[in-house]
């Protein structure tokens, strides 16, 4: 990525395709130069001006004709003039509004290079806000996350990350840290004025304190880290036990296709929905059943499940999808006795590291054959819930328990997100920083030199540097900023 502050980068800051209207945007020290060149202000009479935007002020609106190197009109514009430092990036900003569609910006930007600005790179514009001390690294990446988010909830976490809250408690737990480090560093360099080579014991409680402030910062995220990302889930379970219309009631549309033939679903099928701020790309996948009607098994990545060819390759996708899901909704007829399917379904999902599980005890409508201690005896941990997908019944009750497992509480009552940690990256440059407070901890109890405690500390200190920006390389920077769109 070119990231020379020397040069002027321009480039087209919408989206492309028929709009009303696109935005062109130059930085740099020569933005306004180039800017002049080629603009043209409005007359009274339409005619176009020689009036400079070198001389307009900041903060100003400009209605003129952007127009090529021979003075040819390319389209009526708006310029508008950010001075240096009160703009986007610190530098001198114009922004020229054209008409959307296909070239009226793309002439506008070929002008400015033409010009001497050259083409920004992704995300370059944030960049040198960062660079330049306008954003902390947090803050820049919630510019992408608020570019990027679907929901609600996430663009409201990207406006608080913007807005600093992360950053305000990250800095205070530095502070923290920077402080534990000074007194040490002064134990170690001046033990004689300051009575001895001992880590005192206040420093020793403020360790343990922070390090539990941490690891607090980073669990408290989990619901946050789910608004930001979204939750792959998968609907699993033996056939006909009322998947596919258990998808179609979440969706609220008759999106999977519902017969009383079981294995009716033969392919994943996969719909976005919300629940409690968080998108949920939820599959309905192919009924899970060991060797039995079609007389032969299918090896693979399903293990030994039967079927004909067809049906067979729907499970090994509905296995696929039970390993790669976050979250599991293990539908269940509650209407007849668990059979040995249900127990091998449960025996998968069960086996599942990380993911966090639903089971809807489904037909609620008839009589119930199974109770919810059934199933979370053989599912530690999972929420159950009971609906009928036909009448709809425990539908909203169903997204609650969803929600809940998705950390968004009982009633689907979002936690606070202001200041969570969202971003896997952040959390886990603070879990190496709540390490590295741990080993400092214990190095200081076991009355090891100081010097092992500061070096620890200052360990500690680069990791939560990585988060805000203070610490941190080229390569990631890269990584980082690569992931915007060019224009921002």
């Amino acid at each position: 990525m070119p990231r020379s502050l020397e040069d002027t980068i321009a480039a087209i800051a919408t989206a492309p395709g028929p709009a009303g209207l696109a935005v062109v945007r130059v930085s740099g020290a020569q933005a306004l130069g180039a800017a002049d060149v080629v603009f043209r202000a409005s007359g009274r009479a339409g005619r176009a001006e020689a009036v400079t935007l070198t001389a307009a002020d900041s903060h100003t609106l400009h209605h003129g004709w952007a127009v090529d190197a021979h003075g040819a009109r390319l389209d009526e514009v708006v310029a508008a003039i950010f001075r240096a430092p009160r703009s986007y990036t610190r530098e001198d900003v114009v922004e020229f509004s054209c008409h959307g569609g296909g070239q009226s910006a793309r002439r506008v930007l070929a002008a400015l290079l033409a010009a001497g600005a050259r083409l920004a790179g992704p995300g370059e514009f944030t960049l040198r806000a960062f660079v330049l001390g306008r954003l902390d690294l947090a803050q820049a990446e919630a510019v992408a996350d608020l570019i990027h988010a679907e929901t609600a909830a996430a663009a409201d976490l990207a406006l608080a990350q913007l807005a600093g809250e992360l950053s305000r408690r990250i800095a205070a737990l530095a502070e923290r840290v920077t402080d534990a480090l000074a007194t040490v560093e002064a134990h170690v360099d001046f033990a004689e004025d300051v009575g001895g080579v001992e880590v005192p014991q206040s420093v020793r409680e403020e360790l343990r304190e922070v390090s539990a402030a941490l690891g607090a910062l980073i669990a408290s995220g989990a619901y946050a880290r789910a608004v930001r990302g979204g939750v792959p889930a998968a609907i699993v379970g033996r056939p006909n036990a009322g998947k596919s219309s258990l998808f179609n009631a979440l969706l609220g549309e008759a999106r999977a296709i519902v017969a009383p033939v079981a294995g009716t679903t033969r392919d994943r099928v996969s719909e976005a929905i919300e629940i409690a701020g968080v998108r949920v790309m939820l599959s309905d996948t192919a009924g899970l059943r060991e060797i039995g009607d079609a007389g032969h098994a299918v090896e693979g990545a399903a293990g030994a499940w039967a079927g004909d060819a067809i049906e067979a390759v729907g499970m090994q996708r509905a296995v696929a999808a039970l390993q790669g899901a976050a979250l599991v909704l293990w539908v269940v007829d509650a209407s007849s006795p668990l059979a040995a399917e249900d127990r091998a379904v449960a025996a998968r999902v069960a086996a599942l590291p990380r993911a966090r599980v639903v089971v809807a005890l489904n037909k609620a409508d008839l009589p119930a054959r199974v109770a919810a201690e059934d199933v979370m005896a053989l599912v530690p941990g999972a929420r159950a819930q009971a609906v009928s997908a036909l009448s709809g019944a425990g539908v909203e009750a169903l997204r609650g328990a969803i929600a809940h497992a998705l950390g968004g509480g009982d009633a689907g009552d979002a936690p606070a997100l202001a200041g969570a940690v969202a971003d896997p990256r952040h959390a886990e440059a603070l879990a190496r920083a709540r390490d590295a407070v741990q080993r400092a901890s214990a190095a200081a109890a076991q009355a090891l030199p100081g010097e092992i405690v500061a070096l620890e500390l200052r360990e500690a200190l680069a990791a939560i540097g990585e988060v805000t920006g203070t610490h941190i390389g080229e390569d990631l920077l890269d990584r980082i900023f690569n992931r915007f769109c060019i224009g921002k």
